[in-house]
This record gives C-alpha cells, sequence and structure tokens, in this order.
C-alpha cells in the first residue's frame, strides 16, 4: 500500500532552514509495509532554504505571509498544494501522515495570528484543509501525534483496515461482504458498538437493495467506524466476549487466568498482547476458527508491536 508523508519526515532536507525532520518509526518500521510518497507544497512553490511563513486572519480570510517580507504567498502556496494533492490523488494512497504544526500541512495544530502579530487560534494548514475536504474518510494523522501509542496505533489499525476494505471491494460479491463483516466483527466492537450493528442490518439487507447500493452504504459506515479510536472499556467487553467461544473447552483454572489477564489489561498492569496471545493459543488449540478468523487478533503485522506497549490504551 501507499502512504502520503511530508517529506521533511521522510529525511529530505527541503524544510525552510533546509533541514530535515526525519522520523524514525515511519522510515524504520512503517516504511517496511508500506511504499512512501512524498509532498511537500512549501518546497515546490518557494525552494529550500526560504523566509519562513504564517497564517494570518485577514476580514475572516487565512492567508500565507511572508516573515520576512510581508508579502502575500497564499496565491502561490495554493497553487503548488492542489498540484501536490493531484499527485497524491493519482497514486491511490490508503493514509496521509503531515508535519505538526506547519502551516501548509497542519492538523488543527497551525497558529493562526491576528494582524497585530498575537496568535489567535490554531487551524488546518493549506494543504491538510485541501486533503480534509477532498479524501473524506482517509485516515490522516500529524507525526507529532504519533508519538503518543495510543493514537499510534489506533491510526495504524485504521491505516491497514482501510487498505483491507479497498483491497476487498475491487471483486466483492454479497456473499464475500458477509464473511468480511463476520470477520471484523470484533474489532468493529472495539471502536463503535453501534455502527456495528448498523453495518449488520445492511449486511442483512432486509430492503433487497441492489449490492452496489449496499456495498457503498456499508463502505461509508465502515470507514467511520475504523476511525474512531478504541479505549480500555469498549476493548475489556471484546475480550470478555471472546472468552465465551472457548469458555466450554477450558477447565475452572484455565477460565480464572485468563479472566484474570483481561483484569489486568483493564487495570494497566498487562498490554492486551497477553490476553490475546492466550486466546491464540486456546483458539489453536481447540480449532475455534471463528476466532483464528478474526482481524482483531492481528488487524497488522505484528512485527510492529504496537500492542506490547500499556499506555497503548486509554
Amino acid at each position: 500500500m501507499k502512504i502520503a508523508v511530508s517529506g521533511c519526515l521522510l529525511g529530505q532536507s527541503i524544510r525552510f532552514d533546509k533541514q530535515h525532520k526525519r522520523d524514525s518509526f515511519i522510515m524504520d518500521e512503517l516504511s517496511v509495509y508500506a511504499e512512501l510518497i512524498s509532498f511537500c507544497p512549501e518546497h515546490l512553490a518557494f525552494g529550500s532554504p526560504r523566509p519562513s511563513i504564517r497564517m494570518v486572519k485577514v476580514e475572516e480570510n487565512l492567508n500565507i505571509i511572508s516573515n520576512k517580507t510581508g508579502d502575500n504567498l497564499t496565491a502561490a502556496l495554493l497553487e503548488k498544494s492542489n498540484q501536490e494533492l493531484e499527485k497524491i490523488k493519482s497514486e491511490n494512497i490508503r493514509a496521509i501522515i503531515f508535519k505538526s504544526k506547519s502551516p501548509t500541512c497542519g492538523l488543527m495544530s497551525s497558529k493562526v495570528y491576528q494582524t497585530n502579530g498575537y496568535v489567535e487560534a490554531k487551524d488546518d494548514g493549506v494543504f491538510a484543509a485541501l486533503c480534509k475536504k477532498e479524501f473524506g474518510y482517509l485516515p490522516m494523522e500529524e507525526e507529532g501525534r504519533l508519538c503518543d501509542p495510543w493514537l499510534r496505533e489506533n491510526f495504524v489499525m485504521q491505516v491497514f483496515a482501510y487498505d483491507d476494505f479497498e483491497n476487498f471491494k475491487e471483486n466483492a460479491q454479497m456473499k464475500d461482504l458477509v464473511v468480511f463483516h463476520q470477520y471484523y466483527k470484533f474489532l468493529l466492537q472495539s471502536k463503535d458498538e453501534n455502527i456495528y450493528r448498523e453495518l449488520g442490518k445492511i449486511v442483512g439487507n432486509h430492503e433487497s437493495k441492489p449490492f452496489e447500493t449496499i456495498l457503498e452504504e456499508y463502505e461509508d459506515k465502515f470507514k467511520i467506524a475504523i476511525s474512531k479510536k478504541s479505549s480500555i472499556g469498549k476493548t475489556r467487553n471484546v475480550l470478555e466476549h471472546m472468552a465465551g467461544f472457548v469458555k466450554k473447552f477450558l477447565n475452572q483454572e484455565e477460565k480464572k487466568f485468563l479472566h484474570e489477564q483481561i483484569s489486568d489489561y483493564a487495570n494497566k498492569i498487562l498490554p492486551v498482547i497477553v490476553p490475546l496471545s492466550t486466546f491464540k493459543i486456546y483458539a489453536t488449540k481447540y480449532e475455534v476458527a471463528y476466532l483464528l478468523g478474526q482481524k482483531f487478533l492481528n488487524p497488522y503485522p505484528k512485527e510492529l508491536a504496537l500492542r506490547s506497549n500499556i499506555k497503548s490504551v486509554k
């Protein structure tokens, strides 16, 4: 899959000071599983090095102003932002990672100044705003927020689920959607139980709608669901539900052991990978195919080890 990333995060020396902000998670871990597509409208518009810029609110309009000359650079930056937008649209990307706090790429982290020089608020950068308008449910995040283990785990899970659906829908039929929904049961429940139930009704198709309509409705709801953040409470409920699929195979000590692990996870004593590994052992031993097929057990490559951190839940 392809992920569009601010070029400076890829180690490219294209910032205003001709430096970079190479991100080790993106470059050393995520790049193993994705082709990274670089973008930088500022570099295209003004080169590197270049005078720094800032967003200034002038009569309710956001303008890009040069900190050195005071010139209004909005039109030039917008032109190159649209050019970069067309480029990444052609790449069939699965996510975008922006540089935080940038007047071009910040996601609600770009400082907006008043004409008197005081900071008024924060908003999306010029390019980030265009991407949000164009791509809708596409996973988008800033590298700064990805330092938070909880946000990182949720984002990566969203990206791989998004990619999975995009690949699935190419040649899907109704029977395939039923199976897809079944495999995503616990992952969807860990995100939003209500949307999971709505998706179930869509798949049930009691109104006998054409499959194209069903798939469209399912896609919208599915992508909204996977964009939600998990929580300890929702994940614990899923784990308890999963326990029901193996309880008939376990003796009292094994049941107690499993529920202790779930409680320790909920109390932030153990990372969630511990009870999940136990489930995988039991499901494999007793051939519980329904559990083994659940995306919740393996939502992304295990080598990323995102569920091994106690702080990856809130």
